[in-house]
């Protein structure tokens, strides 16, 4: 899996699979994963730290503060994996312009979507049942000490709805 095409593919067969489900769609990613071999599993870890560290920035953690009521570090944590489980589209999209989620998004229940810590740990989780140990370090570079972009007060909703209007106008408040 070393392209980025397959690992997409591979997120978007299991979401659809899923119904939209992230609970689900992180047991069928681990059922789809431990087909492959080890390399191929920490591969796909590869594509997935990478794209969760990219969308560690001020204006996606503002969009998880709208669409959550909440922005807290565990929160923004889930929300990154769920946004990647949501497929290359969404990602790019959401990564390029949070704001362009109050488009991207048919609705969004607070109660089902936007948490994905479960995607997080799909790789660790199938590379553990194929070789019976932890995956190894992924030599990924570290994430920033810091988001990436602009700084806002993210109790602050009227900093919020300047920053992501779009967003604050179909979900926020």
């Amino acid at each position: 899996m070393r392209d980025e095409t397959e690992f997409w593919e591979l997120v978007d067969a299991t979401r659809e699979a899923a119904g939209g489900d992230p609970e689900e769609q992180a047991d069928l990613l681990v059922e789809r994963l431990v087909r492959l071999d080890p390399e191929a599993v920490l591969d796909f870890a590869r594509h997935f730290e990478a794209r969760y560290d990219r969308a560690y920035t001020w204006d996606l953690w503002a969009a998880a503060r709208i669409l959550l009521g909440e922005a807290g570090d565990d929160a923004f944590d889930s929300f990154r994996c769920w946004l990647i489980g949501q497929g290359r589209e969404v990602y790019e999209a959401a990564v390029r312009d949070p704001d362009a989620l109050a488009g991207l998004l048919d609705d969004f229940d607070e109660e089902l979507d936007g948490d994905g810590e479960e995607l997080g740990y799909a790789a660790d989780e199938a590379y553990e049942r194929l070789t019976g140990t932890v995956a190894p370090d992924l030599d990924v570079p570290p994430a920033p000490p810091e988001p990436r972009g602009t700084p806002v007060d993210l109790a602050d909703d009227r900093a919020l709805a300047e920053r992501l209007p779009r967003l604050w106008e179909r979900f926020g408040g």
